[in-house]
């Protein structure tokens, strides 16, 4: 069974109004209205996917299905109190969902929440988990690649934090689709030298090959 992956939307940014899956539809949050909702968080969080690409490109450029944020596993339980009148479901295996209990520790195999204002209404937000260990973010896709936390992240001058263009570039380079390499290709050209050599590096730890490697100028 399918389910959707990682992309956002909102704000002035292209969107597809209404997705249907077999869990119910999809209307997702604007942009503004996660921030608003996430800004009483008192731990770490991310925009992440597509729409984080689009934050550090500077300007929007293609559509979007869903809005995600990215959490630490550790502070899980964190998002239930941001949204304590929210239905939360996780994808327990992917593919599925179940009703997320409130005071529930998900197993360690399960990344992705999806998350509506109630049992009626439409999905609005997909929470992704990532691994940490003390002051290190973890990658799921390979405990070899890490990084400070402190650095995984930037804030928009709107102040809305959101993943660095090369940690999420590396999560998309597994098996990119075609939005995938839009945004690859929207993102190279703000992306430094420093990040276009970890994003390669990481992309050789977790996958083994790297498909991007000669737009990055790095070997293959």
């Amino acid at each position: 069974m399918m389910y959707l992956q990682h992309c956002c939307c909102g704000g002035n940014v292209l969107t597809v109004n209404r997705i249907e899956t077999p869990w119910g539809p999809w209307e997702a949050a604007s942009l503004s209205e996660v921030t608003a909702l996430f800004s009483t968080a008192q731990v770490p969080w991310w925009i992440a996917g597509g729409y984080a690409i689009e934050l550090a490109v500077g300007h929007p450029f293609r559509e979007h299905e869903d809005i995600d944020v990215l959490l630490l596993r550790r502070d899980q339980l964190s998002v239930q109190e941001v949204l304590p009148a929210w239905e939360w479901w996780a994808a327990d295996p992917p593919g599925t969902l179940r009703p997320w209990k409130r005071g529930e520790i998900l197993p360690v195999d399960v990344h992705d929440l999806w998350c509506r204002p109630g049992p009626s209404e439409p999905w609005q937000i997909q929470v992704m988990l990532d691994e940490a260990d003390g002051s290190e973010w973890i990658s799921r896709k390979s405990s070899q690649v890490r990084r400070p936390i402190d650095e995984i992240g930037a804030v928009s001058g709107e102040g809305v934090p959101y993943l660095l263009p090369e940690v999420q570039l590396f999560y998309k380079a597994g098996r990119p689709r075609p939005k995938d390499e839009q945004d690859f290709s929207a993102a190279l050209g703000v992306l430094t030298e420093q990040q276009r050599q970890w994003l390669g590096s990481a992309i050789a730890l977790a996958y083994g090959s790297r498909p991007w490697a000669a737009r990055l100028g790095l070997p293959g």
